[in-house]
């Protein structure tokens, strides 16, 4: 049997961030897998205890114990310390379709990041509205973490 519905139309999101980071590539891009796994989080008090695979494939996931949790994401793209792209549905529990990327190069004496997310789906108003400081939260985070280990 096959049904037919009215559906919200399809949304498209498009999130640009940078962040200069006084660390040398190879530290920033090792932030942020940290910042991806272990020390991630959506808010100053909000842990997601998240693990990421760091190679092609690799999952991306919230880890609620043994055999429990969320898939955000697979591995598109690893190639250290200048890229890392994942593709999957992120927290969207809803059909979505997500690309991540966290693109790293030198800028005279610092380190450039720039994280682009873009997603098209049935996006909800409060995961439109709330990604971009959940994101800038995130970069904020991986510049502590890199900067706090070696700074150019």
């Amino acid at each position: 049997m096959i049904t037919f519905a009215e559906v919200d139309p399809l949304e498209t999101l498009d999130i640009l961030k940078v962040e200069l980071i006084a660390a040398p590539p190879e530290i920033v891009f090792e932030a942020i897998l940290e910042q991806l796994g272990p020390e991630n989080a959506t808010g100053p008090e909000s842990p997601l205890p998240m693990k990421i695979e760091p190679w092609p494939g690799g999952r991306w996931f919230r880890d609620l114990g043994p055999g429990l949790g969320h898939f955000w994401g697979h591995i598109q793209v690893l190639k250290p310390p200048a890229l890392l792209e994942i593709c999957g549905p992120l927290c969207m529990s809803y059909p979505s379709l997500n690309h991540l990327s966290y693109r790293v190069t030198v800028e005279s004496d610092k380190t450039r990041l720039v994280l682009r997310h873009r997603a098209i789906g049935a996006i909800l108003p409060e995961h439109r509205d709330g990604m971009p400081g959940g994101w800038a939260h995130e970069l904020s985070t991986i510049r502590r973490l890199a900067e706090s280990r070696g700074a150019k």
